[in-house]
């Protein structure tokens, strides 16, 4: 069973919780925001559903409120920062806000961010860029219970390290490429496991390494305390990948990499390693525009393959999903939103 919510007012109960767990009401409102926004997406497994994990973070002292993102390099077009274990939905668009003007200033730079917690759903960042004509790239890795096994492996290594690309098209919505290493999303899992769905072949293994359609077992606990893993996208390029991600990530940024037995806090630490463009800097601004279209009306002219809708490009299905959603509400699966009542409940916050 699940509840529908409009965003609004959800909007608001998820600040009054945020803010009751020790955020500025600014703070709240942005973190409120970002997770709703998530929903809206369509990606409901960076939305709301994870305010309960937040809620014990703080109380675990692994999430700082009111942190603010901390300047530990400034190198013109290069600079260096630190999360400070801040909300990752405030620190990330601080950092992504420097990174912006100076890529407007002197044509691109190169931002390293550090012991951000849970930075949420990357493509944010990236529409931030794009919004002002930018393009971005970005490498994230995830320090928390390892979730992903390596191409080969029997069990989790590192976590689902996303991989994010934002350009801007000329007249037209942007190409937003947002996707875990993983076959799918951490979150998608939890979502899952919450509605009671088996999921689909191919996405995990068991405790003991053999394929599963249970999303529980990298949810919760299986026999003898161990858990399963999930598998990364396209066999071993997209494990290749997520290795970029944990050492760009994770390792150049100086957040760190996972390499140690898995423990039970609830942060989420991310370290992200962006790169903002330009283009009317780089001198190609006229060529890229044309011919980014020319390209882009190319795809679409491709003709549906049987059963299917057509082409899209990446960003199309979450702004489909927003227009929706904000029109009819989405769904909170019953077990979720009453994690979120006790997450409440944790905090003092008084929730309908």
């Amino acid at each position: 069973m699940s509840r529908t919510f409009q965003a609004a007012p959800l909007r608001a109960t998820i600040a009054a919780i945020i803010q009751a767990a020790g955020s500025s009401a600014q703070e709240a409102k942005t973190v409120a925001d970002n997770l709703v926004l998530a929903n809206l997406s369509g990606h409901d497994s960076h939305g709301v559903g994870m305010v309960p994990r937040y809620v014990d973070a703080v109380l675990e002292g692994g999430l700082k409120p009111n942190a603010s993102v901390k300047v530990q390099f400034d190198g013109g077009s290069l600079l260096a920062l630190d999360g400070q274990r801040g909300y990752g939905q405030v620190v990330g668009e601080q950092a992504m806000t420097l990174a912006i003007q100076r890529a407007q200033e002197t044509g691109s730079c190169v931002m390293a961010l550090a012991h951000a917690h849970h930075l949420g759903r990357i493509g944010h960042f990236a529409e931030m860029a794009v919004a002002r004509g930018l393009v971005s790239i970005h490498f994230v890795n995830v320090q928390s219970r390892p979730v992903v096994a390596p191409f080969g492996g029997g069990d989790g290594r590192y976590g689902t390290n996303p991989f994010t690309v934002g350009i801007p098209l000329a007249g037209r919505e942007p190409f937003v490429l947002d996707f875990a290493t993983s076959r799918v999303a951490q979150g998608k899992m939890r979502v899952a496991h919450n509605e009671g769905r088996q999921v689909e072949p191919g996405y995990l293994i068991d405790e003991q390494g053999r394929p599963t359609t249970n999303p529980g077992v990298v949810v919760v606990p299986q026999p003898g305390g161990m858990f399963g893993a999930l598998l990364a996208f396209g066999e071993h390029k997209g494990y290749g990948m997520a290795v970029a991600c944990e050492l760009l990530g994770g390792a150049l940024t100086g957040s760190g990499t996972w390499h140690r037995p898995a423990d039970n806090q609830r942060a989420v630490i991310n370290g992200m390693f962006t790169i903002v463009v330009d283009p009317r800097k780089l001198g190609t601004q006229a060529s890229f525009e044309g011919e980014a279209l020319a390209f882009v009306d190319w795809l679409k002219q491709s003709p549906p393959a049987p059963g299917g809708d057509g082409v899209l490009l990446a960003g199309e299905p979450e702004r489909r999903a927003r227009r929706e959603r904000e029109a009819h509400g989405f769904a909170v699966d019953d077990q979720t939103w009453g994690e979120i009542v006790a997450a409440a409940g944790k905090v003092g916050a008084r929730i309908a």
